[in-house]
């Protein structure tokens, strides 16, 4: 079997590859630890509880990076799918689950001090939009971080918010557009 080069593999490609070659999951992994953990910060706020999701998050992907399917969606919004799944059982439970970590004989995880700062850092540079994200109409704010923060599609987020798709888009533009507006200029040259 002919060598690939993971590094320039997609991130499909990646998921494929995992079961019979562990270091494609490793490059998986490295693409979306910044991401991931980010994503858990913004809804925490707490370092150490970002990391703990984001371990089981990626054990879990891991876990069942057999039965990733291209034709239902990208890689990044089937990862980002199971980190929501977490988040909002961990919020349900009161605790983050290591179920899968555990069936993976993967130890508990030690967060270091400088870890947890730079956690806490990943976001620091978002803060500005996010904030203005919080300015936002209610329905245009929803609409904005489903779709861009936390990627999801159109018939999803429709799903949810019990509108059409065409209502989302229109909410997700507006929402943009007065971002745009907002934003210093020297953000987006």
């Amino acid at each position: 079997m002919a060598r690939v080069n993971l590094s320039k593999a997609t991130d499909a490609a990646l998921l494929r590859l995992t079961p019979e070659n562990a270091e494609a999951f490793g490059v998986f992994y490295e693409r979306f630890e910044r991401d991931v953990l980010a994503f858990f910060w913004r809804r925490t706020r707490r370092a150490d509880l970002a990391a703990d999701l984001a371990g089981e998050v990626f054990a879990k992907a891991l876990e069942s990076a057999v039965h990733f399917d291209p034709e239902r969606g990208s890689a990044r919004a089937w990862l980002f799918g199971i980190a929501r799944h977490e988040l909002a059982d961990a919020w349900e439970r009161g605790s983050v689950e290591n179920r899968a970590r555990e069936r993976l004989g993967i130890g508990p995880l030690v967060v270091s001090d400088e870890t947890m700062e730079r956690i806490e850092q990943l976001d620091a540079a978002n803060s500005g939009v996010l904030d203005l994200l919080d300015e936002l109409p209610g329905d245009q704010r929803v609409a904005v971080n489903g779709r861009v923060v936390d990627e999801r599609d159109y018939r999803e987020l429709a799903r949810s918010l019990s509108c059409s798709q065409s209502v989302v888009r229109q909410r997700v533009r507006r929402g943009l557009s007065a971002l745009r507006e907002r934003l210093p200029t020297t953000l987006y040259r």
